[in-house]
């Protein structure tokens, strides 16, 4: 549901659950394996654990690890995924 979500634009809803159910059936018959699995993988290792912020000390600006909270994860490995698939050809 949040994926279709981010994947629709312009409130084309119908047209986003066609791209992301056709994706996810050929996803399916490469890998042969159950969608939700191969879904489940790719959130998986798209997940960041840690992301750089700046605080500043002194005068000088560092960039400071941070860990990310569980729903900003999901969010990031979820676009991160809808850009990179946007950004192939075809």
């Amino acid at each position: 549901q949040q994926f279709i979500n981010k994947v629709m634009r312009d409130g084309k809803r119908a047209t986003a659950e066609g791209i992301v159910y056709n994706a996810v059936d050929r996803a399916e018959q490469a890998t042969r394996k159950p969608a939700v699995e191969v879904f489940e993988t790719a959130m998986k290792n798209a997940t960041p654990l840690i992301e750089v912020k700046p605080r500043r000390v002194g005068g000088a600006t560092y960039q400071v690890p941070v860990e990310i909270r569980a729903d900003r994860r999901g969010s990031l490995a979820m676009r991160w995924i809808i850009q990179a698939a946007r950004k192939r050809p075809g």
